[in-house]
Protein backbone atom coordinates (compact mmCIF):
# COMPACT_ATOMS: atom_id res chain seq x y z
CA UNK A 1 0.00 0.00 0.00
CA UNK A 2 2.99 2.46 1.16
CA UNK A 3 4.74 1.57 -3.10
CA UNK A 4 0.74 2.51 -4.25
CA UNK A 5 0.90 6.17 -2.65
CA UNK A 6 4.55 6.61 -3.63
CA UNK A 7 3.55 6.47 -7.28
CA UNK A 8 0.68 8.94 -6.85
CA UNK A 9 3.00 11.26 -5.05
CA UNK A 10 5.28 10.84 -7.25
CA UNK A 11 2.47 11.42 -10.00
CA UNK A 12 1.06 14.57 -8.44
CA UNK A 13 4.65 15.59 -8.38
CA UNK A 14 5.65 15.30 -11.37
CA UNK A 15 1.66 17.18 -12.55
CA UNK A 16 2.51 20.06 -10.34
CA UNK A 17 5.99 20.33 -12.18
CA UNK A 18 3.81 20.62 -15.72
CA UNK A 19 1.86 23.05 -14.56
CA UNK A 20 4.95 25.38 -14.31
CA UNK A 21 4.10 28.89 -15.94
CA UNK A 22 6.35 29.03 -19.13
CA UNK A 23 8.89 31.74 -18.80
CA UNK A 24 6.86 35.32 -20.01
CA UNK A 25 8.30 37.51 -22.52
CA UNK A 26 9.33 41.19 -21.11
CA UNK A 27 6.94 43.64 -20.65
CA UNK A 28 7.89 47.11 -22.52
CA UNK A 29 6.10 50.66 -21.98
CA UNK A 30 7.09 51.32 -25.77
CA UNK A 31 5.55 49.05 -28.77
CA UNK A 32 7.71 46.20 -29.27
CA UNK A 33 8.45 45.51 -32.68
CA UNK A 34 10.55 42.75 -32.17
CA UNK A 35 11.53 40.91 -35.63
CA UNK A 36 10.21 44.25 -37.85
CA UNK A 37 11.79 43.79 -41.48
CA UNK A 38 12.90 47.37 -41.48
CA UNK A 39 15.19 49.75 -39.77
CA UNK A 40 17.54 46.64 -39.62
CA UNK A 41 21.31 49.07 -40.25
CA UNK A 42 22.48 52.18 -41.07
CA UNK A 43 25.64 53.98 -42.30
CA UNK A 44 26.31 57.26 -41.21
CA UNK A 45 28.71 60.18 -40.12
CA UNK A 46 28.46 61.02 -36.83
CA UNK A 47 29.34 64.91 -35.26
CA UNK A 48 33.31 64.01 -34.61
CA UNK A 49 33.61 63.04 -38.45
CA UNK A 50 33.38 59.24 -37.90
CA UNK A 51 31.56 56.52 -40.07
CA UNK A 52 29.43 54.82 -37.65
CA UNK A 53 27.38 51.75 -38.49
CA UNK A 54 24.60 49.39 -35.46
CA UNK A 55 27.68 47.37 -35.34
CA UNK A 56 29.90 49.75 -34.00
CA UNK A 57 27.61 50.17 -30.83
CA UNK A 58 27.07 46.22 -29.97
CA UNK A 59 26.81 45.95 -26.30
CA UNK A 60 24.57 48.75 -25.98
CA UNK A 61 21.08 49.60 -25.91
CA UNK A 62 21.13 52.18 -29.08
CA UNK A 63 18.01 54.50 -29.36
CA UNK A 64 17.83 55.90 -32.93
CA UNK A 65 15.64 59.04 -33.66
CA UNK A 66 15.17 61.13 -36.58
CA UNK A 67 14.91 64.78 -36.39
CA UNK A 68 16.39 68.41 -36.56
CA UNK A 69 18.34 71.27 -34.96
CA UNK A 70 15.79 73.86 -35.85
CA UNK A 71 12.96 71.98 -34.48
CA UNK A 72 11.32 74.10 -32.24
CA UNK A 73 9.05 71.63 -29.56
CA UNK A 74 9.70 67.21 -30.44
CA UNK A 75 13.32 66.61 -30.92
CA UNK A 76 14.41 69.18 -28.32
CA UNK A 77 11.68 67.26 -25.93
CA UNK A 78 13.13 63.72 -27.07
CA UNK A 79 16.47 64.43 -26.15
CA UNK A 80 15.36 65.84 -23.30
CA UNK A 81 13.23 62.98 -21.90
CA UNK A 82 15.93 60.33 -22.80
CA UNK A 83 18.89 62.85 -20.82
CA UNK A 84 16.19 62.55 -18.12
CA UNK A 85 15.91 58.36 -18.33
CA UNK A 86 19.57 57.99 -18.35
CA UNK A 87 19.97 60.27 -15.52
CA UNK A 88 17.92 57.80 -13.81
CA UNK A 89 19.95 54.84 -15.01
CA UNK A 90 23.00 55.91 -13.62
CA UNK A 91 26.06 54.02 -14.19
CA UNK A 92 24.22 51.52 -16.46
CA UNK A 93 24.03 54.64 -18.53
CA UNK A 94 27.17 53.91 -20.17
CA UNK A 95 25.54 50.76 -22.46
CA UNK A 96 22.76 53.00 -23.59
CA UNK A 97 23.73 55.09 -26.96
CA UNK A 98 21.54 57.58 -28.55
CA UNK A 99 21.46 58.41 -31.72
CA UNK A 100 20.30 61.65 -33.73
CA UNK A 101 19.72 61.53 -37.17
CA UNK A 102 19.24 64.79 -38.87
CA UNK A 103 16.44 65.17 -41.68
CA UNK A 104 18.39 68.73 -42.73
CA UNK A 105 21.62 67.78 -43.59
CA UNK A 106 21.59 71.82 -45.80
CA UNK A 107 21.35 73.66 -42.26
CA UNK A 108 22.45 71.14 -39.88
CA UNK A 109 26.41 70.66 -40.38
CA UNK A 110 28.73 68.56 -38.70
CA UNK A 111 29.55 71.54 -35.86
CA UNK A 112 25.75 72.26 -35.49
CA UNK A 113 25.28 68.86 -34.44
CA UNK A 114 28.50 69.33 -32.31
CA UNK A 115 26.65 72.05 -30.67
CA UNK A 116 23.67 70.87 -30.44
CA UNK A 117 22.95 67.35 -29.14
CA UNK A 118 25.81 66.81 -26.60
CA UNK A 119 24.12 69.61 -25.09
CA UNK A 120 20.89 67.27 -24.27
CA UNK A 121 23.88 64.34 -22.50
CA UNK A 122 27.76 64.55 -23.56
CA UNK A 123 27.06 61.15 -24.78
CA UNK A 124 24.68 61.54 -27.18
CA UNK A 125 25.54 61.05 -31.25
CA UNK A 126 24.50 63.75 -33.93
CA UNK A 127 24.73 61.62 -37.03
CA UNK A 128 24.29 63.04 -41.16
CA UNK A 129 24.35 61.72 -44.57
CA UNK A 130 23.90 63.60 -47.93
CA UNK A 131 20.90 64.17 -49.17
CA UNK A 132 20.36 61.17 -51.87
CA UNK A 133 21.40 58.91 -49.21
CA UNK A 134 19.17 60.49 -46.25
CA UNK A 135 16.12 59.71 -48.45
CA UNK A 136 17.27 55.85 -48.97
CA UNK A 137 17.91 55.16 -45.35
CA UNK A 138 14.59 57.30 -44.30
CA UNK A 139 12.56 54.83 -46.36
CA UNK A 140 14.15 51.85 -44.65
CA UNK A 141 13.59 53.32 -41.29
CA UNK A 142 9.56 54.04 -42.26
CA UNK A 143 10.60 57.70 -41.51
CA UNK A 144 8.56 60.31 -43.46
CA UNK A 145 9.40 64.27 -43.28
CA UNK A 146 9.54 66.98 -45.49
CA UNK A 147 9.58 70.52 -45.58
CA UNK A 148 6.93 73.05 -44.20
CA UNK A 149 5.96 76.52 -43.16
CA UNK A 150 9.07 77.69 -46.17
CA UNK A 151 9.51 81.63 -45.23
CA UNK A 152 12.99 81.60 -47.54
CA UNK A 153 16.09 79.16 -48.39
CA UNK A 154 16.95 79.06 -45.40
CA UNK A 155 13.75 79.85 -42.84
CA UNK A 156 11.45 76.71 -42.76
CA UNK A 157 10.09 73.94 -40.27
CA UNK A 158 10.06 70.19 -41.47
CA UNK A 159 6.99 68.20 -40.27
CA UNK A 160 8.86 64.57 -39.62
CA UNK A 161 8.32 60.83 -37.77
CA UNK A 162 8.25 61.54 -33.75
CA UNK A 163 8.80 58.20 -32.92
CA UNK A 164 12.80 56.25 -31.46
CA UNK A 165 13.83 52.87 -32.61
CA UNK A 166 15.50 51.09 -29.54
CA UNK A 167 17.71 48.18 -30.15
CA UNK A 168 19.03 45.62 -27.80
CA UNK A 169 22.80 44.85 -27.15
CA UNK A 170 22.74 42.33 -29.91
CA UNK A 171 22.09 45.25 -32.45
CA UNK A 172 18.23 43.50 -32.78
CA UNK A 173 15.49 46.12 -33.53
CA UNK A 174 13.26 45.62 -30.40
CA UNK A 175 11.06 48.75 -29.83
CA UNK A 176 9.05 51.91 -31.07
CA UNK A 177 9.04 54.31 -28.89
CA UNK A 178 6.53 57.40 -28.95
CA UNK A 179 7.29 60.52 -28.70
CA UNK A 180 6.09 61.54 -25.26
CA UNK A 181 7.19 58.38 -23.66
CA UNK A 182 8.39 59.78 -19.53
CA UNK A 183 11.83 59.49 -18.60
CA UNK A 184 10.86 56.93 -16.55
CA UNK A 185 8.65 54.74 -18.85
CA UNK A 186 12.39 55.24 -21.37
CA UNK A 187 14.36 54.28 -18.56
CA UNK A 188 12.15 51.21 -17.59
CA UNK A 189 12.34 49.83 -21.17
CA UNK A 190 15.97 50.38 -21.09
CA UNK A 191 16.61 48.70 -18.09
CA UNK A 192 14.89 45.51 -19.77
CA UNK A 193 16.43 45.12 -22.52
CA UNK A 194 20.05 45.98 -20.68
CA UNK A 195 19.12 42.89 -18.08
CA UNK A 196 18.80 40.59 -20.99
CA UNK A 197 22.66 40.86 -21.93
Amino acid sequence: MKQGWAVVALIAMLGLAGCQPAPTSPTFQATDITGAPFARDFKLTDHNGQTRTLADFRGKVVAVFFGYTHCPDVCPTTLADFAAALRQLGPLAERVQVIFVTVDPARDTPDMLRQFVPAFHPSFLGMYTDAASLGRLASEFKVVYQKSSVKAADDYLIDHSAGTYVYDPKGKLRLLMPYGSSPDAIASDLKTLLSEG
